[in-house]
């Protein structure tokens, strides 16, 4: 099957990059911190023997608009899905999330249950409780000296480095694609904000909300995250709000799961929403 390509829409008064393959059951993936529909690139591929897969660039991500102008909170991120689902002709979804698509995703989701299908959840975090890493990553993102250093070239090699098992299976072609949409210091000051707008708010309505969902959960995650380092701890809280949840653990993956084990979650994803 032919990998899926970039193309672009405009909604909410922006150009959001997507890629899409398949067709069938929409399933929609949505990427964190500082990746973009990249990363799902060869999970997709699996996916789409039996769907239609749709994985958007975030405002403030990609090949996406990423304005100064804006929050990105939850309002914003939600409006842009709702209009770009609806651009697509997407009614209900799967929906597979991860980092910081996890709370963004899960937040639509909650207000919005009945346009998800199926739920699968990689590596995020959802609680409003933040961890110190967590709380580190914040404070970068508002201090100007360390948002330079965290969304420089370097900075994001680092981070993506930091979010592998083992660092050498970091290659040029990632680097290249996370450095590439960030040439500037306009759209790395973005990145930052993008990173940090999420009021807290927003994770204690996921807190309060999370136990209603009623559709198939599926849990996929590496336990060797040295971003999310209490990700095993996360993981068991959904298990017990959500006891419908299948749990898979990775224990040679890092954060960055579809970079280390893309065929093996392909292909799980694969099953889980064509089932």
């Amino acid at each position: 099957m032919t990998p899926a390509t970039l193309d672009t829409v405009k909604v909410n008064g922006m150009t959001i990059a997507y890629r899409e393959a398949g067709s069938g059951p929409p399933v929609l993936l949505l990427h964190g911190w500082p990746t973009s529909s990249f990363l799902w690139r060869n999970v997709m591929v699996p996916i789409a023997r039996g769907n239609r897969v749709v994985a958007p660039d975030l405002p403030g991500f990609g090949a996406s608009d990423k304005p100064l102008d804006v929050q990105y909170d939850f309002d914003l991120f939600e409006s842009t899905l709702d209009e770009f689902l609806a651009a697509l002709d997407i009614d209900d979804a799967g929906l597979a999330v991860h980092d910081l698509g996890g709370p963004v995703g899960v937040h639509w989701a909650v207000h919005r249950p009945e346009r998800v299908t199926k739920l699968a959840l990689l590596n995020t975090l959802l609680y409003p409780d933040f961890s110190e890493a967590v709380m580190a990553f914040i404070k970068a993102c508002s201090e100007p000296e360390l948002r330079e250093q965290l969304t420089s070239p370097a900075g994001l090699e680092a981070a993506m480095g930091l979010g592998l098992a083992d660092e050498a299976n970091l290659t040029e072609e990632v680097v290249a694609a996370v450095r590439e949409p960030f040439g500037d210091d306009d759209s790395r000051q973005a990145l930052a904000a993008a990173g940090i707008g999420l009021p807290i708010e927003g994770f204690a309505e996921i807190e309060r909300l999370l136990p209603s969902l009623q559709m198939p959960v599926r849990i996929i995650y590496g336990e060797r995250d040295r971003i999310l380092p209490d990700i095993a701890r996360t993981m068991a809280r959904v298990k017990a709000d959500l006891p419908q949840a299948e749990i898979t653990a990775l224990p040679d993956c890092g954060h960055f799961l579809q970079e280390e084990e893309p065929d093996r979650i392909g292909e799980e994803l694969a099953r889980f929403f064509a089932a």
